[in-house]
């Protein structure tokens, strides 16, 4: 099973929008990519990406695929980062909340520029 290109960016962009929000403003910012990602990984539907199906202008099977498996791998990752920030900001550990909010927003941002890593 496949999820059109365009939504997996989507997804990438909402995970990097919010990390740095969280990381320039408040941590707390942090729970809503957090939540997403535990809801993805419990149900394996991603509430952004349901939502941004609606905006796709074309057939679904007409866009580049990307792998569901690997995305829910990514979203593991993603997710158990988010969470490491969260706690680390929450004991007053900035620069490891630091440390762990800014690998998402580097590889969500790489993989927004078509580098896989």
């Amino acid at each position: 099973m496949s999820i059109p290109k365009p939504l997996v960016q989507i997804n990438q962009m909402f995970i990097v929008i919010t990390v740095l929000l969280g990381l320039s403003f408040h941590y707390s910012w942090l729970f809503l990519p957090f939540v997403i990602g535990v809801y993805t990984l419990i149900t394996k539907k991603n509430p952004v990406i349901m939502l941004s199906k609606n905006f796709l202008t074309k057939p679904a099977h007409q866009y580049i695929p990307e792998d569901r498996d690997q995305q829910i791998f990514n979203q593991w990752i993603a997710t158990i980062c988010i969470g490491l920030s969260i706690v680390f900001f929450y004991f007053n550990l900035q620069a490891l909340g630091y440390v762990f909010g800014t690998m998402v927003i580097i590889a969500a941002g790489l993989a927004l520029l078509g580098f896989c890593i």
